[in-house]
């Protein structure tokens, strides 16, 4: 009978085997985790999955609002039709456009928001380079007394506001939203001050005193170096003051009157412009949601046009100050 023979391993192969194994399990653990601990497969798929989870969050209203808004009326009552509309229903913008006269009121909300975000944009640029590079006498308590404004509510001081602009002739007219724009003030005027502020501090002194070298004044230094390197800061407090002004509509209807319109105030009457506009007329006898839906998409429009131009600025300068929202 033949008998077996036993091949015994060697060190030097069993320590060949053991540097494999390892190898494999690094090369893997490397693969999930990353070399870092969160650059690998695991946390990436982690990430992605909450980003998509809170976008689809913050997205949602806004495709439920398309989606809503191309639905026709045999659409809606059918509960198959959830969110792809068996056919677009262009009738439903049309007619949003007509009850909102939509180019008069845009024109009017533009002038109400455009000219007093633009003021602010200058105005508070300077309040915040002073606060940033100059050093006078009650600066502290004087950028104390900024931040307060920012927290004490617009009803405290709404109705003494109202009576000043009564006495000077101001109401039915935007000039309650450009004057005080004009000196810093007007609708969050703290909040971009300190947005300057803490941009302006991060520019080196160097840059302004190579510039005072040259023979640059304070003006030249200001407008000609310090303004054009500060794009992101600009950009952001333009995009913030007209958001603000455009969706302001207890101040408008307060100061504008009937005197003129903006289109979030045509929104607040839109269901009973449409029945003054289209009973008797048409069949229809009430406005259903897609028709409101279609006129809300057309009234934030002009604001979702503007970010998709002012977004890359907006990130730049959310990581240069630190802002995080209110």
């Amino acid at each position: 009978m033949r008998e077996s023979t036993i091949v015994k391993e060697k060190p030097w192969q069993s320590e060949n085997v053991r540097e494999k194994t390892r190898r494999g399990l690094a090369r893997s653990k490397s693969l999930l985790l990353g070399r870092k601990g969160n650059d690998g497969l695991i946390p990436k798929i982690i990430i992605y999955v909450l980003l998509v989870s809170i976008g689809f969050i913050y997205l949602y209203p806004l495709l439920y609002m398309v989606s809503q808004s191309f639905k026709s009326l045999d659409d809606l009552l059918d509960p198959t039709v959830a969110w792809i509309p068996r056919s677009l229903d262009w009738d439903n913008y049309v007619k949003a456009w007509h009850v909102l006269n939509y180019m008069d009121t845009l024109g009017s909300s533009l002038l109400n928001s455009v000219l007093p975000a633009i003021a602010q944009t200058v105005s508070c640029a300077i309040v915040g380079y002073g606060f940033a590079k100059y050093r006078f006498p009650g600066k502290t308590f004087l950028f104390g007394v900024m931040l307060l404004t920012f927290i004490v509510p617009k009803q405290v001081i709404m109705i003494p506001m109202f009576l000043l602009f009564k006495e000077y002739g101001m109401l039915e007219t935007p000039l309650p939203f450009i004057v005080p724009s004009l000196f810093a003030q007007g609708l969050r005027g703290a909040l971009f001050i300190l947005i300057y502020y803490q941009f302006f501090r991060t520019i080196p002194v160097a840059l302004e005193e190579a510039a005072q070298i040259d023979g640059a004044g304070t003006l030249k230094t200001f407008f000609r170096i310090i303004l054009p390197i500060s794009m992101p800061s600009i950009v952001v407090v333009f995009l913030f003051s007209m958001v603000w002004h455009w969706n302001e509509t207890y101040l408008a209807s307060l100061y504008l009157g009937n005197a003129m319109t903006t289109l979030p105030l045509e929104l607040k009457t839109f269901n009973d412009s449409f029945k003054a506009m289209y009973t008797g007329t048409s069949k229809l006898t009430d406005v259903n949601e897609s028709i409101r839906m279609a006129g809300t998409l057309l009234i934030v429009l002009p604001l979702l046009i503007l970010y998709l131009f002012a977004q890359k600025r907006f990130t730049q300068v959310i990581d240069k100050t630190g802002l995080t929202g209110e």
